[in-house]
């Protein structure tokens, strides 16, 4: 009887596969690429898809498989949300949907239909800054500036998630209003990096809008 851990194969099906491999390293590019464009390739899926962004209604038909992140920069021309890991790590990506922080590159575009979207673009203009824009000039709350915007977007949705009462994980009480201090916001931030460190003016910028003690 075989055992049930022994694979299943054969010396002479090693061999042809083998043989079968090296035949295809040896084909000429020509019939490599003719016997690649013999099998079809799949049609992408596109949809409508319409939503606020800054105040303005934008309809796009997309790719099913276009994230939100790559619909703001390729196809409305928004490029504050930055490309960072693309694995939701980093917060370089993050914009306020339905006023909630989210990674950009981990949404699909097609999931915020009717939503609105607010990017670094819509907070504010240089004419008229947001206050956390203000502050972190103010307190040099940047360096390189990849970051920022995600910095920026992520702190502004933070104070207003601490203000309505939101609990955090470190919370001793989760029940309780969030303490307005600075450990929770560092807390809160922990998912936007900061390749240059500039967190403690980071934290500097966000306490002066709070209006506490950094």
């Amino acid at each position: 009887m075989r055992d049930i851990l022994e694979p299943d194969v054969s010396r002479r099906g090693i061999l042809l596969g083998g043989a079968g491999t090296a035949a295809l390293a040896a084909m000429p590019a020509g019939a490599q690429e003719a016997q690649a464009s013999a099998t079809p390739a799949v049609a992408a899926t596109t949809l409508p898809v319409s939503f606020q962004v800054n105040g303005r209604e934008m309809s796009l038909q997309l790719d099913t498989r276009t994230t939100l992140l790559d619909a703001l920069r390729e196809h409305l021309d928004l490029n504050g949300a930055k490309k960072g890991c693309d694995h939701g790590q980093c917060g370089a990506c993050t914009v306020i949907v339905n006023g909630q922080r989210i990674n950009a590159c981990l949404s699909l575009a097609v999931m915020h239909q009717g939503d609105e979207v607010v990017t670094i673009e819509g907070l504010g203009s240089p004419e008229d800054l947001h206050p956390m824009q203000a502050a972190f000039v103010k307190h040099d709350g940047y360096q390189c500036g990849y970051c920022t915007p995600g910095q920026i977007c992520s702190a502004v949705a933070v104070l207003q998630e601490m203000r309505d009462g939101v609990p955090s994980h470190v919370q001793d009480d989760i029940a309780g209003r969030p303490p307005m201090t600075t450990d929770e916001m560092r807390e809160r931030m922990s998912g936007n990096i900061c390749r240059c460190g500039a967190y403690s003016n980071i934290a500097e910028a966000m306490a002066d809008v709070a209006g506490v003690r950094a």
